[in-house]
């Protein structure tokens, strides 16, 4: 058995460092067993169609170029896209240990996990497509991208950094070992180009791609990295609609989606302790995530969701139940049947609304996926139909008191261009908040509490339970002399990781993802740190974040929709932020155009850290986790929110060398009577 071991690890080591092969592989036979991308629409000319193929071309020697034009072409005109599904490794997709890697250094082999761990069927949506979320969200554009990556990781010493262009390995460069081993964009476009239709156009043309937020940035660790936000969202708005005393035991929280993030709310219902019903349109999707244990139950009639929800309702459950159909329908039938839903929300991809983020009302999923591409324009008529149906059902059960909020997938914008009844009074404002506005922004992010997460490169689930041990024991620690201000989030967390095993979140890798401030962060990463290097964690861990977070995003409709001061639509903060990472100890950076509200709506950047146990790794922490925080408050503080003020005085105090500007408030009466 060892010597089989042994022998794959070897064969797997001799593929990656080969690269492109030597010889042309045979080609590929798509299988049946995983869900793949929706075909995209044709939108090349005759001429851009040969530029394409011409582009994908360019990486296989000359000899091979009269056999794979032909399949290149037909690739193109069958999906839309050139995938070179033939050269699909035949290898397992999945996160090794990181010492089955070969590398020559430690921080390109957790790289390399990082992205097959992006790649693997269990977490990825499309996975033969490079897709990992979100209907777009790619690692690569083709995979003769992915073998020339992992060669050159393979290959990388401490004095190169490896340049990614749009899923493109430009190739390594030198450097130094304090630089960052790879620098990622994604879809970085000239502003006037960065329309969903140029996105469909220069990616089908091969010289860009959707990297979304944490796919592109080899930092996805499944539907675990928004069920906590999911969680925190969807505790906080019952918060909010509850009288005090009451639990959400046995009422409605009513979305959609299951796919990649989406797939996160139910498991993030059960732990809010509500009944959960997700609509989800692709049987794949919603098979799969009941497979995986993340709904409990799975329906394919209304009347027996109807049924269900019922006696869920009447013995006040805590359960989550898919309905394999369109959320359009539910939101009908549940009005109909005075269903009460106490939350709504929605988690379709509407930052992706004519290429499979959003299904409309009336069609079944294969119909609709024939419209998609055979007739488009009528595709978009029927999605802002059924965007417009959806709004009118929702606005009815809003009346009865539903507190519906937009999780940030663009669904009250592309809805307002549909004509639906979004708008507020004043026709500027949506009717309905982001969940951002009323309840990540003021209670999480202006306090600087985030996506903060980590991956145990051994695979050893035994390092993930020393991990959560070592961030509970962190966190009481810090609880015992915080503030008022930010007790709850403290609490909220420690809850979260205390029951972070039971609820098997692991999808993948060995992750957990907690929200912390700098100081938690800082704290967790450095008592890590100080275990791997006592050997108490057998190998090294990897630290990131969701882009999705105090400083790494702007995004007026989502992490910087409660922004007040005019400048929500800059992006200022996201650049900054990751050049900023980049010389203060990251081992990669990325930043990105387009993320969960869409192409040319959004800036994002991340990063990922290696700890090793050194000198130099905490030196690293202090440095970049400290920034990666606070340059976010800064922000918030100078927009005049006053969580954000209170929490970078608070960090003034503690720091001499942070010194930040703050606001005069002005008093309405000075400016009221100006004009």
């Amino acid at each position: 058995m060892k010597a089989t071991v042994s022998s794959e690890i070897d064969s797997f080591k001799t593929a990656i460092l080969q690269g492109i092969p030597d010889t042309l592989p045979p080609k590929a036979q798509l299988s049946d067993d995983i869900s793949h991308a929706p075909m995209r629409k044709q939108i090349l000319t005759v001429d851009e169609k040969r530029l394409a193929v011409r582009n994908a071309l360019r990486y296989f020697p000359e000899a091979w170029h009269q056999q794979l034009a032909k399949e290149f072409a037909e690739e193109l005109l069958l999906y839309g896209r050139i995938y070179m599904f033939r050269f699909k490794p035949k290898y397992r997709m999945y996160a090794r240990p990181i010492s089955d890697y070969p590398a020559r250094t430690t921080e390109a082999a957790a790289i390399m996990l990082m992205i097959q761990n992006n790649l693997d069927p269990a977490v990825a949506q499309h996975p033969d497509e490079l897709i990992t979320y979100g209907g777009n969200g790619a690692v690569f554009q083709n995979w003769a991208q992915y073998l020339l990556t992992m060669k050159y990781l393979a290959k990388m010493t401490e004095q190169q950094t490896l340049h990614m262009y749009s899923g493109h390995p430009m190739g390594l460069f030198p450097s130094s070992k304090d630089a960052p081993r790879v620098v990622i964009t994604n879809g970085m476009m000239i502003p006037n180009y960065s329309k969903p239709d140029d996105w469909e156009r220069f990616n089908a043309l091969g010289v860009t791609q959707y990297g979304q937020m944490t796919a592109g940035s080899y930092m996805y660790i499944g539907p675990q990295g928004i069920v906590h936000g999911t969680t925190i969202t969807v505790m906080n708005a019952f918060r909010k609609v509850l009288r005090k005393g009451d639990t959400p035991n046995g009422k409605v929280f009513l979305t959609s989606g299951l796919g990649g993030m989406s797939g996160a709310q139910p498991k993030a219902g059960n732990i809010a302790q509500c009944i959960t019903v997700c609509a989800e349109v692709n049987p794949a999707a919603a098979n799969k995530r009941h497979q995986q244990g993340w709904v409990d139950e799975i329906y394919d009639t209304l009347p027996a969701l109807v049924d269900r929800t019922r006696r869920a309702i009447e013995d006040s459950e805590v359960v989550s139940l898919a309905f394999i159909g369109n959320v359009v329908d539910v939101w009908e039938r549940f009005l109909e049947e005075n269903i009460f839903v106490s939350l709504g929300s929605d988690q379709t991809s509407l930052h992706n609304p004519w290429a499979g983020g959003y299904y409309p009302a009336g069609m079944s999923f294969e119909e609709a996926n024939a419209l998609m591409v055979e007739n488009p324009e009528q595709f978009k008529l029927k999605v802002q139909e059924s965007l417009r149906k959806q709004v009118s059902l929702i606005n009815a059960h809003a009346k009865k008191g539903t507190y519906f909020f937009d999780y940030g997938n663009a669904f009250l914008l592309e809805a307002s261009k549909a004509g639906a009844r979004v708008m507020a009074e004043n026709n500027i404002d949506f009717r309905y908040p982001s969940y951002v506005q009323d309840i990540l922004g003021p209670l999480c992010f202006d306090y600087g509490f985030g996506p903060f997460r980590w991956v145990c490169t051994s695979g050893n689930p035994k390092d993930l339970r020393k991990t959560d041990a070592i961030a509970l024991q962190v966190l009481q620690k810090i609880m015992e002399e915080a503030p008022d201000e930010i007790k709850q989030q403290m609490q909220d967390n420690i809850v979260w990781i205390e029951q972070a095993e039971k609820n098997k979140l692991v999808v993948g890798s060995q992750a957990r993802i907690l929200y912390a401030d700098a100081e938690g962060r800082a704290a967790i990463a450095l008592a890590f740190n100080e275990a791997i290097k006592k050997g108490q964690i057998s190998a090294p861990v990897v630290l990131g974040r969701d882009h999705h977070d105090v400083s790494g995003t702007d995004s007026p409709f989502r992490e910087t929709s409660n922004i007040y001061d005019g400048s929500r639509f800059t992006a200022d903060m996201a650049i900054h932020n990751v050049i900023g990472d980049s010389f203060r100890g990251a081992s990669w950076v990325s930043i990105h155009n387009g993320g969960g509200v869409g192409w040319g709506e959004v800036i994002n950047g991340g990063f990922g850290m290696l700890l090793d146990g050194s000198d130099q790794s905490a030196k690293r922490i202090k440095n970049m986790l400290f920034y990666d925080v606070n340059n976010g408050i800064a922000r918030r503080s100078w927009a005049r929110n006053s969580e954000a003020i209170f929490a970078i005085k608070r960090e003034m105090n503690r720091t001499p060398d942070l010194d930040i500007t703050l606001p005069n408030i002005v008093e309405d009466k000075t400016i009221d009577n100006l004009f």
